[in-house]
């Protein structure tokens, strides 16, 4: 599609909404916000520029209209959130340069990756263990699986075309499967993961921290983890059942690499450090921000990063300048009126049902909307308020409808090859028809939908939380 044609779906889209009569309880000015809103989320999606600057020229329109003064505008980048997407994101930069990813990514292979189903639990491990504290999933699993989990399939002659079943597709589609719920089980999983949370806690009023996150998505995530793999074995599975040969690349890989090196010690325990303490910010009340931004400190003082290496890390950049802005957009939003309007319009459609009935639909309903989105951002900023307020509005518990949506904001994303980040780079290798993996997709979904539906639910109503 053209750009142009591109532009008129974002005006047309605007304009449409902005044509409406404004709702009862809502200003006009409001109303144009929202309008400006909408039509900044479908330009995230239709992308007649990068979505960074389509969000930015969102901002500028706002402040050039009146819509919100210029210190308004721009406060969503003075916020704590943002610095902390920010900076984990050099965090990741860091993990990339020093090469402390590969050797994390062979020492697994070395262990369990004797077999095809070995390989992708060793590399589906990795991203786990970096999504603890690395919101780039593009930088994990794009930058650090994708490479390797390529070696290994034209190691054992599986590339795009005829050899593709070989080894190469089951691979790739096991590892994006599992990389979306490497993102559902932390706060740091993906960047719009910490949005999602601000989102909580001005709607619902509820507290989501890195400690909640993880602990709230532990057993269905495990589950996942363990089921989702040995499922698509069994649904797409690989020629090529035995792999020894992988654990000889592994060998050698790491013997290339020595032994760990002074960056990398300092890079695995600046780490750690940030890990724990944001795990355990109920102690000592630090600010998550704040933690992040001391980790990039002492990396930075340490000598493993470069100040040149964090101003041009144009992905971490780019982030900064789309999440504040959508962060501010969608805070304007919520208090013009419009959601809770939204909320009280849809609620009354489901007033007398249950409210447990209603959550399980609309969780439904939420999820499989990502077929209309190209990232798990768009999907949450134009779909999570709206739906977390009609919950609240039937009644439904606020902490278990907050968690419901945010991790199936991750989840939904399984669905296609375009669901995050990462679907581009996946799908482009060319070793899976989209065919198939909307296929697969379906199926995957249904499963860890089901799983946090029923096992996290269960599990949240141990620990109290509704």
């Amino acid at each position: 599609m053209s750009t142009s044609r591109r532009w008129a779906i974002v005006l047309v889209v605007g304009l449409a909404v902005l044509a409406i009569p404004t709702p009862s309880g809502v200003t006009t000015q409001g109303w144009a916000l929202f309008a400006l809103f909408i039509a900044t989320i479908v330009g995230s999606i239709a992308r007649p520029l990068p979505a960074g600057a389509v969000v930015f020229l969102g901002v500028a329109l706002a402040a050039v209209t009146g819509l919100l003064s210029p210190r308004d505008a721009l406060s969503g980048y003075a916020d704590p959130i943002v610095w902390l997407v920010l900076a984990a994101c050099f965090l990741a930069t860091a993990l990339l340069k020093t090469g402390l990813g590969r050797r994390i990514a062979f020492h697994f292979i070395r262990r369990i990756g004797h077999s095809s189903l070995g390989l992708a639990y060793a590399l589906a491990g990795t991203d786990v263990v970096l999504a603890g504290f690395v919101p780039s999933n593009s930088a994990r699993a794009g930058g650090i699986i994708f490479p390797i989990a390529q070696s290994l399939a034209h190691a054992y002659e599986s590339r795009p075309g005829p050899t593709a079943r070989r080894l190469g597709a089951f691979l790739l589609l096991t590892l994006y499967q599992t990389d979306v719920i490497a993102c559902a089980t932390f706060l740091t999983g993906q960047a719009s993961n910490v949005l999602i949370a601000r989102f909580a806690h001005d709607t619902a009023h509820v507290d989501i921290s890195y400690a909640r996150w993880l602990i709230g998505a532990i057993p269905p995530a495990l589950i996942a983890l363990a089921v989702v793999p040995w499922l698509l074995f069994r649904w797409f599975p690989p020629e090529v059942r035995d792999t020894p040969q992988a654990r000889a690349i592994a060998d050698d890989a790491l013997a290339a690499m020595g032994p760990l090196q002074r960056a990398e010690q300092l890079t695995l325990v600046v780490f750690g450090s940030v890990a724990l303490l944001w795990i355990t910010t109920a102690w000592h009340q630090l600010n998550p921000a704040t933690i992040a931004l001391g980790g990039v400190a002492a990396l930075l003082v340490t000598g493993v990063l470069r100040w040149e290496e964090l101003t041009g890390a144009q992905s971490a950049w780019d982030i900064f300048l789309w999440y504040g802005g959508v962060l501010r957009l969608a805070e304007a939003v919520a208090a013009s009126g419009v959601m809770p309007r939204f909320a009280a319009s849809v609620a009354s459609v489901t007033t007398a049902w249950p409210w447990a009935l209603a959550l399980a639909l609309l969780v439904v309903v939420y999820c499989y909307a990502h077929y209309g989105f190209a990232s798990i951002t768009a999907h949450a900023t134009a779909m999570y308020i709206p739906f977390l307020a009609v919950l609240l509005t039937l009644g439904a518990p606020p902490l278990l409808s907050a968690l419901l949506l945010a991790y199936t904001s991750n989840l939904g994303a399984a669905l296609t090859h375009y669901g995050t980040t990462i679907g581009p780079i996946y799908f482009g290798a060319d070793y899976i028809s989209q065919r198939d993996w909307w296929r697969m997709g379906l199926r995957v979904s249904m499963v860890t939908v089901a799983l946090w539906g029923t096992v996290g639910v269960l599990w949240w109503r141990i620990l109290g939380w509704w």
